[in-house]
């Protein structure tokens, strides 16, 4: 229920890192092309990579969670029944990710053969940043246009991530890589809490003034873009390129695609050799078809169900940013104790806990308490699941399989979204069942994950490696 890094979710890096494994096979693995730091990069490079999670964290937190996704149901979609308007909110969602899985390699490919990522980075922020501003003039009945600009902006998004992912073996050797992502991680949360912070702010004045929902929220998205440019500026200005580009060292793009999209299916074939890390993502499947449905549709829910003004749903979006930190650093002292698959298993639980509050929340009090665990289940997924997938692989295919499990989260968040918005039209838009209907992935990914042998999984893991 955050925007931060989730990368909706807890999964930023790796989730981004690409749902390509074009990124991951080409340049970040690619021997002689590539480039893979013995030691780390300068401070400020290392703050220039870090200030995009920064960056791009305004838009999450506004667009894809806490206030545009109301303001489309409420207002641009007014006088159309909420069932249909939640089921062209939720088809937007996944048609973005669905282009998000389908490019990622192809764009994953040219970076690596024309050794540009951030050119690259740069159009897809700037694509971003344009079509979150256009976003502002949409208003009642601006349906379809706004619906298109939110997929461009939502694809744009979705591209830099794995692009500033790529950048990461190159300020920092392996061992370290680790601290410079939880930087990241960090002022991720940080950006998400401050945006919010100051909307909270801004909101609560309008609505003194006697303001609605098309005066301010306008404006908002305004702001939001320009947070965005000013923040990612030091990426552009301080963070080199390294990579010299495979086109260069005499592959033609073509054949670069071409082996991207050839590396997407081989890891795909390699996972099924590892019985229990592709167990574990089947888990992930259907659990995050419930997280990033419940990260998308939050706002909506406690606004047209539980009558939240826009200023209690971003208090409330705080809140549960705080509550993911709380959960992914509680559990996550804890995993080292118990396992990553018990870990798992008790965030899970949560979850279905925390789905079952909300669903017969008629208080306002209870769905705060719901939406905390909640969040603090979402934290814990998200570092379990993180630490897990590097635990199951073989240290020469672990980016490969992070690529995977990027791919897999992305597909998710076609299916959840899409499905919620369906239920809720088919039941003339109960939303409440709609929100149950994410009660049935949660407890198939708790299930799932009792097939996962920790124990097994790593020993095979280790002795692929060995060999």
């Amino acid at each position: 229920m955050t925007g931060g890094n989730e990368s909706e979710n807890g999964q930023k890096d790796g989730a981004a890192g690409g749902a390509s494994a074009g990124v991951e096979g080409g340049s970040l693995q690619g021997g002689a092309v590539g480039f893979q730091a013995e030691e780390l990069a300068p401070r400020r490079e290392i703050f220039a990579w870090a200030m995009f999670d920064f960056a791009n964290s305004s838009y999450t937190t506004v667009v894809t969670t806490a206030i545009f996704n109301q303001y489309f149901v409420g207002t641009i979609c007014q006088g159309m029944s909420a069932a249909d308007a939640t089921v062209k909110l939720t088809t937007a969602l996944g048609v973005s990710n669905l282009l998000v899985v389908l490019s990622a390699p192809l764009i994953g490919a040219l970076a690596d053969a024309s050794g540009r990522k951030k050119m690259l980075l740069f159009l897809a922020t700037a694509l971003c940043v344009a079509a979150t501003a256009l976003l502002s003039l949409m208003h009642r009945g601006d349906v379809l246009p706004a619906m298109l600009l939110f997929i461009v902006s939502s694809f744009a998004f979705g591209s830099t991530e794995y692009l500033i992912a790529a950048f990461l073996p190159e300020l920092a050797p392996r061992e370290k890589m680790g601290k410079i992502s939880a930087l990241g991680w960090t002022l991720g949360y940080v950006g998400g809490l401050c945006v919010l912070a100051l909307c909270h702010v801004y909101v609560s004045w309008a609505q003194k003034q006697g303001q609605q929902a098309f005066q301010y929220v306008p404006m908002i998205l305004l702001g939001v873009s320009a947070v965005f440019a000013i923040s990612a500026a030091p990426t552009f200005i301080w963070l080199r390129e390294r990579s010299l580009g495979q086109a260069g060292a005499g592959r033609s793009l073509v054949a670069v695609i071409g082996q991207s999209f050839k590396r997407v299916g081989a890891t795909i074939s390699g996972a099924r050799r590892y019985r229990d890390l592709f167990v574990f993502l089947i888990s992930l499947f259907a659990f995050s078809c419930g997280s990033t449905t419940v990260v998308a549709m939050a706002a909506v829910y406690a606004g047209q169900v539980m009558g939240f003004s826009t200023s209690e749903t971003i208090a409330m979006i705080m809140l549960v940013n705080v509550a993911a930190a709380g959960g992914a650093f509680g559990l996550g002292l804890l995993q080292d104790r118990i396992g990553s698959v018990r870990t798992l298993m008790l965030a899970l639980l949560l979850w279905v806990v925390a789905i079952a509050m909300a669903f017969v929340a008629h208080d306002k009090v209870v769905f705060w308490l719901a939406a905390t665990i909640m969040g603090a289940a979402m934290g814990a997924t998200g570092a379990a699941a993180r630490a897990l997938v590097g635990q199951l692989s073989p240290s020469g295919q672990a980016a490969e399989f992070f690529g995977l499990w990027g791919l897999t989260v992305k597909l998710a968040a076609v299916v959840g979204p899409i499905s919620y918005g369906q239920i809720t039209a088919l039941s003339g838009g109960n939303y409440r069942l709609a929100l149950l209907s994410t009660l049935g992935f949660f407890l198939s990914g708790l299930v799932a994950i009792f097939f996962v042998n920790e124990k097994r999984g790593r020993q095979l893991a280790e002795n692929s490696t060995r060999h």
